[in-house]
Order: C-alpha cells, then sequence, then structure tokens
C-alpha cells in the first residue's frame, strides 16, 4: 500500500485539513505533543480498517462537530483505490469504496473512479481487505512500528520467543483447533471406556438367559395349580358375602329408623318449646299496647322541639355566612392599602436616588479642565507610537528572515559536526576491524584444518555405512537359509511320523514297504535329517557373528556422526570468516575514503566555510537593519507612554454622559413629586370613601338583623336529646301492633303441629321393634366371612408373588433380547469411537506446539534469518551476522550434556571478533539488531498476508535516544530507504526532524491542527 492523499474533516483534532503523498519518499511528520502526530496515522486506520484508538465511535468527531469524514486514496498492487468513511454523531458510520479508471496515469491528474461499494458497510469492508490483502492486526505489526517494539523480541527469553513469533504469525488458530481436538480425542476415550464397560455388563446379563427359561417353565405349572385353589375359594365366599348384605341392609333399617326415632323426639321437644316461646311474646306484646296513650303524648313533644332546633341551625348557617363575607372585604381592603403604600415607598426612594445622581454628575463635571489637558498629552504619544509602528513594519520581515538564516547556518553546521562524528565512529570501528585481522586469519586456517579432519572422518564413515550394509545383506542371506533348513526338518519330522505308522507306504511309489524296505527308507531319512542339522548349526553360527560385527558398525558409526556433528557448523564459521576477511578487504579501501572526508569536514567547520550564500544574505541583512536603526526598547516606552495616558479618554467620554445625565435628571424630578402627591390623596380616600368599605357597613347591618344566639340554640340541643327516648317507644309500639296478630296466629299452628309429630314417634317405635327382632333370628357370619378372606389374601399372595416372579422373568427375557440388539450395535459404536479416538490424538499432536505450529516456526526462520542479515548488512557494513537456533543438547546431571535436545530459539550474533551475547554489544550494535529484527519481522507478516511492504511507520519513542543514538537511527532508515515507497517518522525534537529534508509539520490552533508540508 502507497499513500497518495489524505482529507480529513471534524477528524479528532483537525477540522479540515488535506496531506499529498505525492512526491514524498522519506519523510518526518513533526511537531510538540498533543499537536495531532498521531492523528493521521488513526485516520488512515480508520479509513481502511474502522478502527482507531477512540473508546466509542462518536468519539472520532471533532469536538462541537456533528459528523466526521476521511478521504484516502492509495495505491495497491498496480491499481489506485479511495476509500471514504463518513460517522455522524448518535447514527451509523457509511463507507465508500472506489477505484481509478485510468489506472496509474491517474495519479498526475484528478482521476475519474468508479464505484465498488456494496450493499452493506460488512461487505463493503471485506470487499476492501480483498483488494488490500492487509488486515488491522498485520497493519500495526508490520507497516506501524511502534514505540517500544524494537527490542521486545530480543529481550524475552528463548522459551518465550517462538511464543511471540507464533503470536505474530497468528498461529493461536491451530491452538484452538489442538484443544478442539484434544476435547473431541477426550470425549472419544470417554465413551470407548462407558461402551467397554457397557460391553462386558451385557455379556454378563446375556449368560443368565438358559437359567431364567427353566425357572420360567416351572412357575408357570405352579399358577396353574394355585388359580384352580383360588377359583374355589371364591365361590364359597361369595355365598357367605350374600347373606353378611342381607344381615347389614337389616341393620342399616335399624339405624335408620332409630336416627328417625330420635329426629321426632328432638322435633316434638323442639316444638314445645317454640309453642312456650310464642305464648311469652303474646304477653309482652299486650302489655306493651296497654302504654299506647303515654307513649303517643310523648313522641309529640319531641317533634315540636326538633322543628325549633332547625329553625335556629338556618339562623347560625346565615350567620357564619355574614361574617365570613366580612372578613374576606376586609382582607381585599388592607391589600389594596398595602398596594398603594408600596407605590409611595417606591416613588419616594427614586425621587432620592435622582438627588444622589445628580451630586455624581456634578463631582464628574468638576474635573474637565484636567481632562482636557491630559487629552492633549494622549494625541502626542499616540504620534510618536505611529511613526515606530511603520518602522516596525518595514524591521519585522528582516528580522525573521535573519532568524531563519541563523537557524539554516546552525542546522547546517549541526549536520555537519554529526556527519563529522558519525566518520570518526566510523574510523575507530574500521581501525579495530583492521586490528583483528591477523586473528580472522589464524581462525580460519584453524577451522581449515578442522574441516579436513573432519571431511577425511566423513570418508571413512561412508566405509563404514557401505560395510555394514554388506554385512546386512549377508546376515539376510543367511536368515533365507536358515528358514528353509527349518522347513525341511519340518518336512522330514512329517515323513518321519508316517513311517511309524502300521502298513506304512513309500513315499515314492507309494506302495507297501516291507521290513527292509522300511529299514532302508527310516536309514535314509536320519542321514539325511542329520546333515541339515549341521548345515542349520553352521548357518546360526555366522548369523551370530554377522550380527556382533553388525552391533559393532552400527556403534562405530555412531561414534563418527556425534563427531561430525559440528561439521555444517565449521562451514558456517568457514564461511563467516572468509565474509569477515573479505570484508576487511573492503574496509581498508574505506577507511582511506572516510579519513579524507573526515579532514574535509575538520577545514570546513574549523575554518566556517559552509553555507556560504546563507552566510552572505545574513551579512546583508544585518547591514540593512543597522541603516533602519530600529529599537524595540524605544517601541515598549512609546507604547507605554500612549498607555498612560489613555485614562484621558476615558474620562471625557465619562463627561459627556455625565453632561447628558444632567439634563434627563433635571426634567426627571418634578414629575416624580407630582406622582407622590397623587398617591398620598388616593390613601385617604382608600380608607375612609371606598366600595369596599360600604359592603363592609352593609354586612355589618345584616348580622344585627339574623339575631342568632348560640345559648339558646344550645339548650334547645340539649332538650332534643332528651326527649329522643320516645321516638325509640314509639316506633316499638308500632311494631308491637303489627306483630300481635302474628304470634296468635303461630301459637294456633304450633299446637296443630305438635299433635301431628306425636302421632308419627309411635310408628317408628313399632317398625323399629320389628328390625330387632328379624336380626336376633339370623347369625352373624362375619367370622367366617374373614377366616376365609385371609385365605383367600394368602393364596393371592403367594399368587401375586409367583406372577411378579414371571413377569420378571418375561422382562428379563426380553431385556436380554434388547440387549443382545443392544450389544451389537455398541460393538460397531467401539469400533467408531476408537477410530475417532486415534484420528482426533493425531490431530491433537499435529496441531500442537510441536505439529504444525513448530514446522510453520522453523519454516519461517530461515527465511526471517535471511531477511534479517540482509538488511543487517546494510546497516552495520557486512560487520554484523545473525542466526537462529531452534534446538540445543539438554543437561544431565552435574555439568554433562545430555543427549536429549531442548527445543529453544536461541540468537546467535557474530561479528568479526566472533559469536557474543547480545547483551554484550555497544547500544547502537543492539539497536541496528533490533532495527533489522523487527523490519525483517514485518516484511515477513506483509508477505505472509499476500503484499508486499510499500510503507514503512516507525514511532520508536525517539525522546529516548541521546544526539548519537539518533544519527544511528537516521542512517538505519537511510540505509533502508531503497525498499519502500514511502517511510513516515513521527518525532516531536527538533534535531530528528532537522535531518529530513520533506517534513509534514503539525500545529494546534484554536480552529484545529494544522498542517504544513515542506519539501
Amino acid at each position: 500500500m502507497i499513500p497518495l492523499q489524505l482529507s480529513l474533516k471534524n477528524f479528532l483534532s483537525y477540522r479540515e485539513a488535506t496531506l499529498d503523498f505525492r512526491g514524498l519518499h522519506t519523510a518526518c511528520v513533526c511537531g510538540p505533543n498533543g499537536s495531532g502526530k498521531s492523528s493521521l496515522l488513526e485516520a488512515i486506520a480508520w479509513s481502511l480498517w474502522g478502527q482507531s484508538r477512540a473508546s466509542s465511535e462518536d468519539d472520532i468527531i471533532h469536538l462541537g462537530a456533528k459528523e466526521a469524514q476521511v478521504d484516502f486514496t492509495f495505491q495497491s498492487h498496480q491499481q489506485i483505490y479511495r476509500v471514504i468513511r463518513t460517522r455522524s454523531r448518535g447514527q451509523a458510520s457509511s463507507l465508500e469504496f472506489q477505484v481509478a479508471i485510468a489506472g496509474l496515469n491517474a495519479g498526475s491528474v484528478t482521476p475519474t473512479f468508479r464505484p465498488l461499494t456494496e450493499r452493506g458497510m460488512r461487505a463493503t469492508q471485506q470487499l476492501i481487505l480483498d483488494h488490500l490483502k492487509l488486515d488491522y492486526e498485520t497493519f500495526v505489526n508490520s507497516a506501524y512500528l511502534r514505540q517500544g517494539r524494537a527490542d521486545e523480541f530480543m529481550l524475552k527469553r528463548p522459551s518465550e520467543r517462538k511464543q511471540i513469533l507464533a503470536d505474530l504469525l497468528k498461529l493461536d488458530q491451530y491452538d484452538e483447533l489442538a484443544e478442539q481436538s484434544k476435547d473431541l480425542s477426550r470425549q472419544a476415550k470417554g465413551q470407548i471406556d462407558l461402551l467397554e464397560r457397557s460391553l462386558e455388563s451385557i455379556q454378563e446379563q446375556l449368560q443368565q438367559r438358559e437359567a431364567i427359561a427353566q425357572e420360567q417353565a416351572v412357575l408357570e405349572t405352579d399358577l396353574v395349580a394355585m388359580q384352580a385353589t383360588q377359583t374355589a375359594n371364591q365361590e364359597q365366599l361369595q355365598q357367605l358375602q350374600a347373606m353378611q348384605h342381607q344381615r347389614r341392609t337389616w341393620e342399616q333399617q335399624l339405624t335408620w329408623q332409630q336416627q328417625q326415632q330420635r329426629s321426632l323426639n328432638q322435633d316434638y321437644r323442639r316444638l314445645q318449646q317454640d309453642l312456650a316461646s310464642a305464648q311469652h311474646q303474646e304477653q309482652e306484646l299486650a302489655a306493651l299496647l296497654g302504654q299506647e296513650e303515654a307513649i303517643a303524648a310523648g313522641y309529640a313533644q319531641f317533634q315540636s322541639l326538633q322543628v325549633q332546633e332547625e329553625e335556629q341551625s338556618a339562623k347560625f348557617q346565615a350567620h357564619q355566612s355574614a361574617q365570613t363575607q366580612r372578613q374576606r372585604l376586609q382582607q381585599q381592603q388592607a391589600q389594596q392599602i398595602g398596594e398603594i403604600k408600596d407605590q409611595l415607598r417606591h416613588l419616594e426612594a427614586q425621587l432620592e436616588a435622582l438627588r444622589q445622581q445628580e451630586q455624581d454628575v456634578q463631582h464628574t463635571l468638576n474635573k474637565a479642565a484636567e481632562v482636557e489637558t491630559a487629552m492633549e498629552r494622549l494625541q502626542q504619544a499616540r504620534a510618536r507610537l505611529t511613526e515606530l509602528d511603520q518602522l516596525q513594519t518595514q524591521v519585522a520581515p528582516l528580522l525573521q528572515r535573519q532568524h531563519q538564516l541563523q537557524s539554516q547556518i546552525e542546522r547546517a553546521q549541526d549536520r555537519l559536526t554529526a556527519r563529522l562524528e558519525e566518520l570518526r565512529t566510523t574510523v575507530r570501528q574500521l581501525q579495530a576491524q583492521q586490528a583483528r585481522q591477523p586473528k580472522l586469519q589464524q581462525a580460519a586456517l584453524e577451522v581449515a584444518e578442522q574441516i579436513e579432519h573432519l571431511e577425511k572422518r566423513q570418508v571413512y564413515q561412508q566405509r563404514v555405512r557401505e560395510k555394514g550394509l554388506e554385512r546386512r545383506s549377508f546376515l539376510e542371506r543367511l536368515q533365507v537359509h536358515q528358514r528353509d533348513y527349518e522347513a525341511q526338518l519340518a518336512e522330514l519330522e512329517n515323513k518321519v511320523q508316517l513311517l511309524q505308522q502300521p502298513n506304512a507306504a513309500c513315499p515314492l511309489c507309494d506302495r507297501p514297504l516291507d521290513k527292509h524296505h522300511w529299514q532302508l527308507v527310516q536309514q535314509k531319512n536320519e542321514a539325511e535329517h542329520q546333515e541339515i542339522i549341521d548345515q542349520l548349526w553352521v548357518v546360526r553360527e555366522q548369523l551370530a557373528v554377522s550380527d556382533r560385527e553388525i552391533h559393532v558398525l552400527r556403534q562405530e558409526y555412531r561414534d563418527l556422526d556425534r563427531e561430525l556433528a559440528g561439521h555444517k557448523g565449521l562451514l558456517e564459521r568457514r564461511g563467516q570468516l572468509q565474509e569477515q576477511l573479505q570484508v576487511s578487504l573492503e574496509m581498508q579501501e574505506k577507511l582511506q575514503q572516510v579519513l579524507a572526508e573526515q579532514e574535509k569536514l575538520q577545514q570546513a567547520l574549523s575554518t566556517g566555510y559552509y553555507a556560504t550564500e546563507l552566510q552572505e544574505e545574513l551579512t546583508a541583512l544585518e547591514q540593512s537593519l543597522q541603516q533602519l536603526n530600529y529599537d524595540d526598547r524605544n517601541h515598549a516606552l512609546a507604547k507605554g507612554e500612549a498607555e498612560r495616558w489613555r485614562w484621558a479618554e476615558i474620562k471625557q467620554a465619562e463627561i459627556k454622559q455625565a453632561q447628558r445625565r444632567q439634563a434627563n435628571l433635571a426634567a426627571r424630578q418634578p414629575e416624580l413629586e407630582a406622582q407622590i402627591a397623587a398617591i398620598q390623596q388616593q390613601l385617604e380616600q382608600q380608607q375612609t370613601d371606598s366600595p369596599l368599605q360600604q359592603s363592609i357597613n352593609a354586612l355589618d347591618q345584616a348580622i344585627a338583623e339574623i339575631d342568632y344566639n348560640l345559648d339558646h340554640h344550645n339548650a334547645l340541643r340539649t332538650q332534643v336529646r332528651q326527649a329522643q327516648a320516645w321516638q325509640f317507644r314509639y316506633q316499638s309500639l308500632c311494631q308491637a301492633q303489627q306483630q300481635y296478630p302474628q304470634v296468635q296466629q303461630r301459637i294456633a299452628e304450633l299446637s296443630e303441629l305438635l299433635e301431628v309429630r306425636s302421632q308419627h314417634l309411635q310408628q317408628a317405635t313399632t317398625q323399629l321393634e320389628q328390625l330387632i327382632q328379624q336380626l336376633e333370628q339370623m347369625a352373624d357370619p362375619a367370622e367366617q366371612i374373614r377366616s376365609l378372606e385371609q385365605q383367600i389374601q394368602q393364596q393371592q399372595a403367594q399368587l401375586n408373588g409367583q406372577l411378579a416372579r414371571l413377569g420378571r422373568l418375561q422382562q428379563q427375557q426380553q431385556h436380554l433380547e434388547t440387549l443382545q440388539v443392544q450389544a451389537e450395535a455398541q460393538q460397531q459404536q467401539l469400533q467408531t469411537a476408537r477410530r475417532q479416538y486415534r484420528v482426533y490424538h493425531e490431530l491433537s499432536q499435529a496441531f500442537g506446539k510441536n505439529g504444525i505450529q513448530a514446522l510453520m516456526i522453523e519454516n519461517v526462520l530461515p527465511q526471517l534469518e535471511a531477511e534479517t542479515n540482509q538488511i543487517l548488512a546494510r546497516l552495520s557494513a557486512n560487520q554484523l551476522h545473525v542466526q537462529f537456533v531452534t534446538q540445543r543438547a539438554g543437561r544431565g546431571k552435574g555439568t554433562k550434556a545430555s543427549s536429549r535436545l531442548i527445543d529453544t530459539l536461541d540468537i546467535l550474533i557474530a561479528d568479526i571478533r566472533g559469536t557474543r551475547p547480545y547483551e554484550t554489544y555497544s547500544g547502537g550494535e543492539a539497536f541496528r539488531v533490533n532495527f533489522a529484527i523487527r523490519l525483517a519481522l514485518a516484511k515477513l507478516l506483509a508477505q505472509r498476508s499476500g503484499t508486499a511492504l510499500q510503507m514503512l511507520i516507525v514511532d520508536e519513542g525517539f525522546g529516548t535516544q541521546d544526539s548519537e543514538g539518533c544519527d544511528r537511527l537516521i542512517a538505519a532508515i537511510n540505509a533502508i530507504a531503497s525498499d519502500f515507497s514511502c517511510i513516515l517518522t513521527v518525532t516531536h525534537m527538533p534535531h530528528f526532524k532537522e535531518a529530513f529534508q520533506a517534513r509534514i509539520e503539525v500545529h494546534k490552533t484554536e480552529s484545529g491542527s494544522q498542517l504544513h508540508l515542506s519539501l
């Protein structure tokens, strides 16, 4: 990806800005902290992937704005693309993806774009990833070198470096697959164990099938006999139960008759009680009716008192209403009088304020003469200040240019000084390398002698191997002979066994043998048997000798293999030494060139002969400034003088304002006095002759006419309460007049009903005696029934037990048949589970750390090592070399080396003095190694994503580097500049940014961050 143009609108700290990357190869993004440098990188990431450092989507919108937009144009895979991402506050984002129609030629003019936007944002985002072939994680780990990540890989322990590399290569997906495979493997293992235990249990149960069938036949015979006995007992029980049923029917009738008799007795007694109660009520009502005249007189007096009390209540309501209305009118009158008094106080306060303002205005007018004199001095000071301002306008551009020229001259001097220091460092390094050349030659001779010795041993090892193969081939032939002899012996033994049988036949012609021929055949077989045994013993002895020789040759081959284990390392060491010797010869010529350039720079710095055009222009500017004779101090004094007399201008305006206020006050005072007199007259009228006062007087007269007396009203209320008892007695008298005929009628009805109940009671007694006589004549069969039922229950229990046992046996038979089918199915499941267990177990190992992941890391490391050494050769002038070691020998007990190899990721760094640990290298050398490895990792990640690494952003925390460290970083960036189309460095350090000709300067203003491109 190569950036072409970036346009921002209301994004983070930017209001509106446009940055054109065309023509920028190596540039520095510089500015103070918080100015918005990182926001440019955030804008690129947000436009392409929708990722930013903001916690929410709306946080990327500039404060006070409603919408943010980023328009990013870039080149990728020989094509120009454009991405426009927009975010509205509180709403969803929008995304547009376009491609230039004119191809690469569109970079010279405004290109025409064709839309590629899909229907949804997710589909459009995926289309961008497909064309870019770079996701966000790969971008921040490859094209973007963040602060503090350069030496992260080196400072980790060797056992942790593989994990970091696996994280960068996104191998965690294989860990997930390995865990899934392990889970499935454990599930399959658990299923296997469960199926095996289930099959064992099923086989044990299936062995009981024959015994269960025999037991079932015996049970069926016993059940037939028990069921016949049970049927006979049931018939006898039914006869006895019929007799018992008839007896219980008579008993139930007897019980019902007894209950009927008790009910009739209770009803007869209740009727007697009701008759007595009705007769008593008749007597009470007759006595109440005898007091009718006295009750009527008392009730009439109660009604008269009640009418008088109602009249007094009406007068009370009218009196209360008039009093309430009078109080309301008095409140309204008091409120109006209060409002008039408030107006009077307000007008009096205004009149007093006018008099006080008149005094203040007069005091201001008394200073008019003094202010006039000061105004003349102010005009003189301003005339002098105007002259100096015009002179400053002429001098300011000259001073600004003078400052620029001085800064440029100082930067030129700093660049020469930095270059001189770099050359001195290079001279010291080259001289140190030249001093190590004899040691390198001696080391190269020693390594060559060791390699020659090992090559001879390698030829001898090949001979041992050929001899071992020859003995192995001879051993295999002997084993074939041994098997042949053993087969012949078996055949002879078979023939001998056939001859031992009666009437044995000839093994050749198949005819019966007589005794003489039988002996001849037997002797021949014995001789042939002895001959084969002798040959077999010879072969076995040769096999033992050959096996011992092969064992000796194997041990000698292993010893030679261990001795030759360092041959590859020696070859690499010889190559390194030869390369270092070649570099040493090249460094000798470079040393002469560096010394010449160093002498030239020293002379230029000592004589000041550099940036001559800038120095000449600076001298001419200084002469022009002397002619203008401008002094900042005089200008400052003139400004102070004009500011000192500026109070006169303010006082003059105050005097004019005071004159206008005096005229207004003189016109306002008579008007206020007239208003105060009118308010006082209105207050007196309100208190004596107003409509409210007249209404209050009318209400006082109405209250007097009502003539309400509270004591007389309370006395009437007491008399009404005392006479209220006659009302209750009158109501009782009315009720008695209504109830007396009804009570007489009820007495007659109760007398008749009592006679009927007496007749029914005699009938019930007669029926009861008949039922008792019938029950005494029939015997109770309950004891026989209980005995027979217990016998039937015992037989039924036995029968149920036998039936349950038979059911269990039948259920067991069905269960065994089901188990047979289940065993066959589980056997197939067991085979499937075992196959799945083997597959998932192998997959878990293949996806694990020592499987595909280790293989991928092993395949990546050579590429990473080659890329690192290629970059490091440029940064160190072929003085440093890096090697990645993935395995090393373990340690046994004590200090003895173990034959077991340990997985690791050691990083060996070699220079012309040999291989040393990383910690022993200087800061500059360590930084070059860190930078080379980090950059190689970036290129590797970009290549694995399917794209080329054309853009590089370096943000390595330059503030932690000293001047020499910054110079080394600048040299490193310049050394790799040819590998990239665009390199951006981000810093706030002035010394670092001056080293780049192209600078993107960022500064923050009140209207947002601003960009300025300097080429």
